[in-house]
């Protein structure tokens, strides 16, 4: 109290003497732009005002503007732009004021500014003014602010989110009168797609302090969706709100981090003046306690909240907390007293609890303004003026009641942001210091471990952006109870059958009940056996089966009359007899149906439209779940759209849209109430040319294999990229938007967004989609006919950006049936009207077909001949069947590149083809210099086989060794271009036998091979090892039988080889030299050879020699010379 007293008494002395010692003193006239009605809270000039003459008092207390005088005018604008002007005009043009301060929000200081350009006055800004465009000198060189840009804070927020490793948030923000969050909050959103793309916005919303039930309801969304929470709120009462609300909903746990975005140097603070006990870092009392002098209960519930938060904010450490107390109590006093003597009712019936949020923002400013005018050491007005002169004293640094205050050279505050934390005591602390000097940003711990320092309140662990259990807690680990399910599910069968008499004894109510239920259920379960695949794809299957390690290849929707359409990304269906009729048919994984769920499929069997494709039940007693759907034999809208070969005028487009809008306004009004998956793929076309709507209602079965689903998303709505939603979590709008895709698909008569035509590739569209904006990515609409301009129009409208501006498919369904052309005819009769028209034209272009057939009949001739033997392939060409041929004795090959998927990771996929491209193509050329014929190459996989089709005798296995042997060496010398340190390494297997080939397939038809031989040679292959070749006994005893000291083998020994058990296997080592002693003995053995006259007994059972094959152990009586000839250049070798 002292202190307080001392501060009025020097400014009373100071005033005395100046007034007493000297003449007549310039006058500072001051116009004022105050809001009185609005934002009392924050802006409002009766609990801000009074900073003003304080902030006076503090200057000459410390000795600045002692020979000046000031005169005050205040106009309440209330934030009016034109109430903004007429002031303006009277303080500067009218009266011309030295200094305008306000108005306090952005708009309505914009047109201060642009006022000052035009007659030369300083604005001084505080309030609702943090908009980055305010800091544009080129616009407003006169308008000075304590507080920085909202941009950069949404530069600290990105840069606090990067350090922490948070990329999943929420943003929630509290609505105002002059939506000064909502500003906020937008420039922190386009700073964070800005600065870093990998932060993903998971939701967005507005926060209503005057309405719990409604914030509660967001914070649930919330809680499903984030962890890390990004909050803007300009008052205390809101910021204890908050806390409140999200400590009700358990949103204090250790999973959640509230990131509190702040500007107004505060902190954990807030502006009051009822006696709790302030914090140490910025003087204000903690935002957890009550605004009253009593408790009101919900301390502690605000507090554990508090515990989870962490605040951005400008640097809150004010210096003087004495002179800030006193300012908090007195400053509704001030205003009434001389020089602003506030008469007006809101000024006079307002009490002491405390002062608005902006009020120590106003403060700073005037403060500034009047250490700028001293540091002129002038009191001539030309000086002072002189705004040349005066602008450039603004950036001088000072303490005030907001800490420490910098102007750069924009006159906005300089960054200097700090994340403030609790400690152990909940005192404010600072945790983190981020600048922005010359748009670098600069960060400095003051923290040395953060687990012990900063997660103290979470445990030790920085918490996560997404918790390890999901958002609702559905994915946590298996725990062990889960590993033993197989015990338990055998404990619940035993307790199952003690309980089984219980059962039984059941009322017949719920006996009933469930008969009911086992009816209805019965009218959409169809019999596993009632579903049989057509004879044409059984013989494919078969085939397919027969082929060893071949790909499985996915079976494409069909038409009826069994033509094959493929494509990457179609939709995959399986045609199926049911009761003889065809159906569309998609496998799903076996799981467990809920009552829900199994009355959904009842009330999906009962939607019946014209435009949707019809439900007809689904298989659940086989080994995989199939859903039935009624056959639409035309194929989907992806698959015409695709071939291009269908010519479609502007009435087929017109009724094909018609037909979809028409659909999924139905899908809306039923109890789906969304589609959640509508592509040009899910759009089916029946033999009438009619578009049904297929692919609904089933989203919680699981599909029984990955669809490559990521293209999928060239539908989705910007909305549901961005907040990653599945189908139960969308909105009927995300449907408009995907129907709009599928519209332009139709009038483009291209794909979706026209990949192949593009420069963006997939993830690029997907980002610009995703990312939104003012200019938006949306496909072309470049169409080569002459369409209604309203279609079109229609469908921009349809892929709007904004959600709520799209409009309804009962709107867009009204519009199209205004649009419907005046014609009798239906879209059957104009098909059959364009097929005449195309009938005349047919004759003119069969004969160029017929010379295009020629032509591709001699490259399908080539390409057949590659493809297959020459006498097969003849045989097929002239319509014989080719009989499967057994042959007796035939050599097989495999090989495989060894660790080829580590080695396709470190390359692109253009160079994985590359690479591949080089070995198999001088692998080719490698097979053509022997006779051996390629079967095929399945991946990194080569098939190779000697002696069929054409018998070589036991030549077959002399081709398939050498051809090995040269695959080896091309490999040792191979090296990788991009990847010069690594080598290709080969893993060959090599088995002899007989073996059964021939053509399997009709629509392409492959060569085969059949036999326990073909297994074999590639287990042998699989139980190999890198850059060796590997044999079995059978391939080993025919190669050195018939060719004796050709080849050098080595005995593997016994191995247990996958469904033949133990077998004695060989490696070839290469071709055998018997000069060359580098190659290592194959066995040693105690061999007692025959007496011959060069060597003694004694002599030759001192040295090992080389079995290179068993072949020399078991010659005859007439290879006698031969033995000695060898042995003899053997031993020779030895003595040297």
């Amino acid at each position: 109290m002292r202190q307080l007293n001392y501060y009025i008494f020097i400014s009373t002395i100071l005033t005395y003497n100046l007034t007493h010692g000297q003449g007549p003193r310039p006058v500072i006239r001051v116009g004022i732009t105050a809001a009185l009605k609005t934002e009392n809270g924050s802006i409002g000039w009766a609990y801000t005002g009074g900073a003003v003459p304080l902030a006076l008092q503090y200057l000459k207390s410390h000795g600045y503007m002692l020979n000046f005088d000031f005169e005050f005018h205040v106009e309440y604008t209330e934030c009016d732009l034109a109430n903004t002007v007429r002031a303006g005009l009277n303080f500067m043009k009218t009266n011309n004021y030295d200094v305008i301060i306000g108005p306090p929000c952005a708009p309505a200081l914009k047109m201060m500014g642009t006022l000052s350009t035009i007659y030369k006055k300083p604005v001084l800004g505080w309030g609702f003014v943090s908009e980055s465009e305010i800091s544009d000198m080129n616009r407003f060189p006169f308008v000075a602010s304590v507080l920085p840009s909202t941009k950069t804070l949404g530069v600290v927020t990105s840069k606090l989110l990067e350090i922490y490793g948070w990329d999943r948030v929420a943003l929630l923000y509290f609505k105002n009168e002059l939506d000064y969050c909502s500003s906020v909050v937008n420039d922190v959103e386009k700073s964070l797609y800005n600065e870093s793309k990998s932060v993903q916005i998971v939701m967005k919303a507005e926060i209503d302090g005057s309405n719990s039930e409604s914030t509660s309801a967001t914070l649930q969304v919330v809680k499903t969706r984030a962890r890390v929470i990004l909050f803007c709120a300009h008052a205390g009462g809101e910021k204890r709100f908050y806390l409140i609300q999200a400590g009700l909903l358990g949103m204090n746990s250790s999973e959640y981090v509230h990131v509190m975005l702040s500007m107004r140097s505060v902190g954990f603070g807030v502006q009051t003046s009822v006696g709790k006990k302030p914090l140490t870092l910025s003087g204000l009392p903690p935002i957890w306690e009550s605004f009253t002098v009593n408790p009101d209960g919900m301390e502690d519930l605000a507090k554990s909240v508090a515990a989870k938060m962490i605040v951005i904010d400008t640097s809150s450490e004010v210096r003087d907390k004495t002179f800030l107390q006193y300012m908090t109590k007195n400053i509704v006093y001030a205003i009434r007293e001389p020089p602003l003597s506030c008469k007006v009712p809101e000024c006079l019936i307002t009490n002491a609890t405390g002062m608005g949020a902006y009020a120590r923002h106003l403060f700073d400013v005037f403060y500034m303004y009047g250490m700028a005018v001293s540091s002129l050491n002038s009191t001539d007005p030309n000086v002072y003026g002189n705004l040349s002169l005066l602008i450039p004293k603004f950036t001088t640094a000072f303490e005030g009641m907001t800490g420490e205050v910098k102007l750069n050279e924009d006159l906005a505050r300089k960054p200097l942001y700090q994340v403030y934390g609790l400690n152990s005591e909940y005192d404010q602390i600072s945790l983190i210091d981020i600048s922005l000097i010359n748009d670098t940003v600069n960060v400095v711990f003051n923290y040395a471990d953060g687990n012990t320092e900063v997660w103290h309140f979470w445990g030790g662990t920085r918490p996560p952006d997404t918790p390890v259990c999901g958002f609702l807690g559905k994915s946590c680990p298996l725990p062990i109870f889960e590993q033993y399910r197989a015990l338990v599910i055998v404990a619940i069968a035993v307790t199952i059958l003690i309980l089984l008499a219980i059962i039984i004894c059941m009322s017949s109510k719920i006996r009933n009940r469930r008969v009911e239920q086992s009816r209805l259920h019965s009218e959409w379960q169809i019999h596993a056996i009632k579903l049989r695949l057509p004879m044409h794809r059984r013989a494919s299957k078969s085939s397919q089966e027969s082929e060893t390690e071949s790909a499985s290849e996915t079976e494409n929707f069909t038409s009826k009359s069994g033509d094959t359409m493929t494509s990457e990304f179609k939709e995959t269906y399986t045609i199926q007899y049911l009761e003889n009729d065809l159906v569309l048919t998609t496998a799903h994984q076996v799981q467990e149906l809920s009552q829900a769920e199994m009355m959904k499929f009842v009330k999906l069997r009962k939607l019946d439209h014209e435009n949707l494709n019809k439900f007809i039940g689904l298989s659940i007693d086989g080994s995989r779940f199939v859903s039935v759907w009624k056959m639409c034999s035309r194929g989907s809208l992806q698959d015409i759209i695709s071939k291009g070969s269908f010519s479609m005028d502007y009435f087929f487009m017109f009724c094909m849209i018609r037909d979809i809008a028409e659909g999924l306004h139905y899908i809306h009004k039923s109890f789906l109430r969304h589609h959640g998956n509508l592509r040009s793929a899910t759009c089916l076309v029946n033999d009438s040319w009619q578009v049904k709507l297929a692919d609904f209602g089933l989203q919680f079965l699981q599909d029984e294999e990955e669809k490559p689903f990521k293209k999928n998303m060239l539908w989705a709505a910007p909305e549901v990229i961005r907040g990653s939603l599945s189908i139960e979590q969308m909105d009927s709008s995300a449907d408009i938007y995907s129907f709009a895709i599928v519209a332009s698909e139709i009038l483009t008569k291209r794909e979706a967004w026209d990949l192949s035509r593009r420069k963006e590739g997939y993830e690029e569209i997907k980002y610009a989609v995703k990312k939104g904006g003012q200019f938006v990515l949306r496909p072309d609409l470049h169409i080569d006919i002459e369409v209604n301009q309203t279609l079109l129009a229609l469908v921009k409208d349809c892929w709007c950006e904004n959600p709520e501006e799209r409009p309804s498919a009962e709107n867009v369904c009204k519009v199209l049936f205004d649009m419907t052309p005046n014609t009798e005819d239906n879209l059957m009769d104009h098909v059959f009207s364009m097929l005449e028209e195309y009938t005349s034209s047919l004759e003119v272009e069969v004969g160029e077909r017929t010379k295009e057939l020629t032509l591709e009949k001699k490259k399908s001739d080539i390409l057949l001949g590659r493809m297959l033997p020459k006498q097969v392939a003849e045989r097929l060409k002239a319509g014989q069947a080719v009989e499967p041929e057994s042959f007796d004795l035939v050599t097989v090959f495999f090989s495989d590149l060894v660790k080829f998927t580590d080695l396709a990771s470190k390359c692109s996929p253009f160079q994985v083809v590359n690479l591949l491209n080089d070995v198999f193509s001088n692998f080719d050329s490698i097979i053509e210099k022997h006779d051996v014929y390629k079967v095929e190459s399945i991946g990194d996989g080569f098939l190779c086989v000697s002696g069929l089709p054409n018998r070589n005798g036991m030549e077959h296995i002399r081709q398939i060794v050498g051809m090995s042997l040269c695959f080896m060496e091309f490999c040792r010398n191979f090296r990788i271009p991009h990847l010069p340190r690594e080598r290709v390494e080969l893993r060959v297997g090599i088995n002899s036998g007989p073996c059964v080939a021939g053509v399997v397939g009709l629509s392409m038809p492959r060569y085969c091979l059949f036999g326990d031989t073909v297994n074999t040679a590639s287990r042998m292959e699989s139980n190999g090892k890198p850059s060796m070749i590997h044999m079995s006994e059978a391939a080993h005893s025919l190669l050195v039988n018939n060719y004796p000291y050709q080849f050098e083998t080595n005995s593997r020994g016994e191995v247990i080889i996958k469904g033949k058990g133990v077998m004695e296997t060989y490696w070839l080592l290469g071709k055998m030299s018997l000069s060359n002693q580098s190659t290592p003995p194959i066995t040693k053995v105690n061999h007692k050879p025959r007496k011959i006259a060069s060597f003694t007994d004694s002599e030759l059972t001192n040295y090992s020699f080389r079995s290179v094959s068993p072949y020399v152990e078991n010659l005859s009586d007439n290879d006698d010379e031969e033995i000695r000839r060898v042995l003899r250049r053997e031993m020779m070798r030895v003595e040297v």
